[in-house]
């Protein structure tokens, strides 16, 4: 089982320390596309708070690297009208080559491929899989032309929690993986001194907004994780790591213990087995 160090914790909350965090993770990325003659950065924009945080991250990365930030919303079906305008005004604000994709037609073509589909919970599920994969295809065939990497927009409270789709939210670069759901609200506030008019009203909403995975699955983040908020998850996990066993039985660190398959992904057989 993954568990985190002490340099999780307590969570980040200090201005000026999140500034320095998000400097370090500008200069360790400038360095990464340096090192592999990066040619652009892929980045899916959803309209919640970790799409907007990398973009806001990247975006002075890829202008002192010069190349281009290309930033996608990829809407199907079950998307939020307000959560496509927030997808909108993040992209136009921080992106080079933005653009909205609406693979709804093609999504609904796929489906017709697919078995045993109902109104149940596990087809809910199967279906948002498929839409999050589609949206990587995207992204993926966009980093192969411009000779650049997709990067993921994943924390770390959903990579406890196994809260993303394998094969549809992982890219290959993870700026904000080691940042509690928190931090990234944390982060992004900090952040907003540095934004001109347009980019700031981006991200502000993005902060205020009800974090959703736009798939129709549920209503909200939360109601699939079973608590009022994100703050309440990294509590509940800090409190665990840090030794409090009357929560071993709790919902989330049940789903913690189930989806290690996802942390292990792709598992492999040791040599030493063989």
């Amino acid at each position: 089982m993954t568990i985190p160090d002490s340099s999780f914790f307590p969570f980040m909350t200090d201005k000026n320390q999140l500034r320095k965090v998000a400097a370090n993770i500008r200069q360790i990325m400038s360095d990464y596309i340096t090192t592999y003659g990066l040619k652009s950065l892929v980045l899916g924009i959803s309209g919640g708070i970790d799409s907007a945080l990398c973009a806001a991250l990247l975006h002075p990365v890829c202008q002192k690297n010069n190349i281009p930030l290309i930033g996608r919303s990829i809407t199907i079906e079950t998307n939020p009208n307000d959560e496509v305008a927030r997808s909108l005004t993040v992209g136009e604000g921080f992106c080079d080559d933005f653009q909205h994709l609406d693979l709804t037609d093609t999504f609904l073509e796929n489906k017709k491929l697919l078995i045993h589909y109902d109104d149940s919970q596990l087809s809910k599920m199967r279906q948002g899989n498929m839409k999050a994969r589609m949206r990587m295809m995207v992204l993926y065939d966009l980093a192969q032309l411009y000779r650049g990497i997709v990067i993921s927009t994943d924390n770390y409270t959903e990579y406890l929690t196994g809260f993303w789709t394998l094969h549809g939210d992982v890219g290959d670069y993870a700026p904000i993986m080691n940042l509690w759901k928190t931090e990234v609200f944390n982060m992004a506030t900090a952040l907003l001194d540095e934004c001109d008019a347009k980019c700031y009203d981006a991200l502000l909403s993005c902060i205020e907004a009800t974090p959703v995975d736009g798939l129709g699955i549920s209503s909200c983040d939360c109601e699939q994780l079973g608590v009022p908020n994100y703050y309440e998850v990294d509590k509940l996990f800090a409190a665990y790591f840090n030794g409090d066993k009357s929560l071993e039985d709790h919902v989330l660190i049940q789903r913690y213990k189930r989806s290690q398959y996802k942390r292990t992904n792709p598992l492999s057989i040791p040599r030493s087995n063989f």
